[in-house]
């Protein structure tokens, strides 16, 4: 979820699964695959940033270890790995 704003300047939580697509028309416009449409303050690129860190902390969540840096060494035993197998 992602907190947004509307054009009042009142706050909302958005389920940014649910964006169909968002446009600037000049404001951000959200349609959300219900055919609902929302409008925000943020900017389209603003909505893209929000839904992209949401994701990556969903992950982070979901898989613990993909969010520990690789040394160099580590990543290059790692691929020297994957191209022994079969």
């Amino acid at each position: 979820m992602i907190e947004l704003t509307r054009l009042n300047g009142n706050g909302l939580i958005v389920n940014c699964d649910l964006i169909k697509y968002a446009e600037a028309a000049p404001d951000t416009v959200l349609t959300l695959v219900t055919g609902e449409k929302l409008v925000v303050l943020e900017t389209c690129a603003q909505v893209y940033e929000l839904s992209l860190r949401y994701r990556a902390e969903v992950l982070r969540g979901a898989w613990p270890e993909a969010s520990i840096p690789l040394s160099a060494k580590s990543a290059y035993d790692a691929a020297e790995l994957v191209h022994q197998q079969p």
